[in-house]
């Protein structure tokens, strides 16, 4: 079977009537996960690119439309594990928890995906812009081999759904640090001298496809027996 390539100097393009509308578990399983192991891929149509080298918009493809690359982790300090995600006119921040991905069938985890939003400038006095990264990265990845990650980029539409997560997850971060610097150690005061409680209950205590969607000319409704797969 010929192999199918639908990138064309680093932009997709799909047939009339078509269009790369995948899941989480499919970019994971189908993509990301045989990229790494050199695995043949259901079609050619994620380029890579070096995303935190360039800025969002000057990435190949259109950049009004979502994006999808495979790129290399490049450490920030040679002795760590922390990406470096600072491009020539600002940074990536991640926002919110990394949430698992889980395979459908078994109901594993087979990834981990982390949201991250552009800032113009320098940390930590970078403006906030409306760029969005979904970074999915695999959970346990075979030593010895490349560190490949798969990104999904796309501007934020105000008043959109995916803005209402963006800012659940914000929330989320803002909460956990709160709680990390609001904790305290309390004192604790024991009573040698009360009386013990004798009259206790015996046994009581005091304590997919890949990912390739037909288009019947609705943007935001889609039917599964719509899914035609490579």
């Amino acid at each position: 079977m010929e192999k199918l390539n639908l990138v064309n100097n680093g932009l997709l393009r799909l047939p009339p009537g078509f269009r790369f509308h995948p899941t989480d578990e499919e970019l994971v399983v189908l993509y990301l996960k045989r990229k790494v192991q050199s695995c043949p891929l259901p079609a050619s149509i994620i380029p890579e690119a070096d995303v935190c080298k360039s800025d969002p918009w000057d990435l190949p493809g259109y950049s009004k439309q979502e994006r999808f690359f495979f790129s290399r982790r490049e450490v920030k300090y040679p002795t760590g594990v922390r990406s470096n995600r600072a491009t020539q006119s600002g940074y990536w921040k991640a926002t919110g928890l990394d949430k698992q991905v889980m395979a459908s069938r078994t109901n594993q985890v087979v990834g981990m995906k982390k949201t991250l939003v552009f800032y113009k400038g320098k940390p930590p006095t970078g403006s906030k812009t409306d760029w969005i990264m979904h970074e999915y990265r695999l959970v346990n990845p075979t030593l010895g081999l490349e560190k490949w990650v798969l990104c999904r980029i796309f501007l934020k539409k105000r008043g959109s759904n995916s803005n209402k997560e963006e800012e659940e997850e914000e929330k989320e971060t803002v909460v956990v640090e709160n709680e990390s610097k609001n904790v305290k150690s309390k004192p604790i005061f024991y009573e040698f001298l009360a009386t013990p409680d004798l009259n206790l209950a015996p046994g009581s205590s005091s304590s997919g496809s890949s990912g390739i969607t037909y288009a019947d000319g609705h943007e935001h409704e889609e039917s599964s027996t719509n899914r035609y797969n490579f």
